[in-house]
């Protein structure tokens, strides 16, 4: 039996003539760029996240960017985020001429540990940047206290998230500004390179959409430099499909999760997701943290099940940001997660053979 990480044709199928239908509409109109289909998804992600606005943009990537450069963010300038999460989150803050600042994080989350921010506050720090990972919303209660108590804004790095919430609250809703991608393996992908920022701040938001204009507006009149962060019309045409379905898929993952967790919970070895209490994951990933993981990963490999590691190697440790000073220890929580997890295939397709298949091997390897 073969169990891929992700089937996106498997997705694709059941919609494939409205995605095609909703493409062939670009074509047809010509309308490539700010076609009337990103003004479409731009107004139904905000009503989705709980936001006053949405502003489509050409990546996850480029959503941290963009907010980031929005907030003025520059030379000198600290950031506090996680060490553990997708390069981008740190790699826009460097990019600006900024230094993240690394906090380390709660090992049942992965997310960043709220208790630990506010001893690397400096008066150089501009911003807090939460990673909501794997599809579950960190702890922003108490980083919105610390924030506040020190006047910080919060960017809310979603891009893992879109549709997770905590108390009734959706990511993104809370901070500054959130941060979405549409990146095709994301619960929510497009059919290439795509992202969005959500905002509660109106006149923020309309500062984002100048900013992915070069920073015009009207046009040929800069009153900023921005940069080309516009969301192409074709990719926005395919999340207007897509977006309808999210609900229905996020829960497709959630049961798989549970069907997961019932057959893991006799096996001592295999530490499962912890879901924060008033959190609802959407489990982009499902991460499970073991003994000799990449042992396991092989003996996977070979019986033909899809794992990927997110992240072999923590933030602080990567070559890029040597010159940081940190060090193998500086942020041992973070490290332990790197050496330990690996996800699991749970796209909402998996049939349940499937699923009991992969739990098999996983306790005929560590029998």
């Amino acid at each position: 039996m073969k169990v891929p990480l992700l089937d996106l044709k498997a997705q694709y199928a059941p919609i494939k003539k409205e995605i095609m239908k909703s493409i062939e509409d670009v074509v047809d109109s010509c309308q490539f760029i700010n076609g009337p289909q990103v003004k479409q998804i731009e107004a139904m992600v905000a009503e989705y996240s709980g936001c006053k606005s949405a502003i489509g943009v050409s990546s996850g990537t480029d959503a941290i960017l963009c907010v980031l450069m929005g907030l003025g963010i520059g030379p000198g300038d600290e950031v506090i985020t996680t060490p553990f999460t997708f390069f981008a989150t740190a790699g826009c803050v460097w990019r600006l001429g900024a230094r993240p600042v690394f906090v380390d994080i709660d090992l049942k989350t992965y997310n960043i540990d709220p208790a630990k921010i506010e001893k690397v506050i400096t008066k150089k720090t501009k911003a807090i940047m939460p990673v909501h990972l794997f599809g579950q919303l960190a702890n922003m209660d108490p980083i919105m206290e610390v924030a506040k108590k020190h006047g910080l804004p919060v960017i809310e790095d979603a891009c893992q998230s879109i549709g997770a919430s905590n108390k009734g609250r959706k990511a993104g809703s809370i901070g500054t500004a959130g941060c979405f991608s549409f990146f095709p393996s994301k619960n929510l992908g497009t059919a290439g390179d795509g992202g969005m920022i959500v905002t509660q701040d109106e006149a923020f938001g309309e500062k984002m959409a100048i900013i992915r204009m070069h920073g015009s507006k009207p046009k040929y009149y800069h009153q900023m430099v921005g940069a080309n962060f516009r969301l192409d019309t074709v990719h926005a045409a395919v999340l207007t499909v897509k977006l309808k379905h999210l609900e229905s898929w996020s829960e497709a993952r959630r049961k798989n999760a549970e069907k997961y967790n019932k057959l893991f919970a006799g096996v001592a070895c295999v530490v499962r997701p912890y879901i924060a209490e008033g959190n609802v994951s959407i489990y982009n990933q499902y991460v499970i943290r073991v003994p000799k993981r990449n042992e396991l990963r092989d003996f996977l490999t070979k019986n033909d099940i899809g794992t990927e590691i997110y992240y072999p190697l923590s933030l602080h440790e990567q070559k890029c940001f040597a010159s940081m000073g940190h060090r193998r220890g500086d942020f041992s929580e973070s490290e332990k997660a790197a050496d330990e997890t690996v996800a699991l295939p749970i796209y909402p397709e998996l049939k349940d053979e499937q699923i009991n298949f992969v739990a098999s091997k996983i306790k005929e390897f560590y029998v």
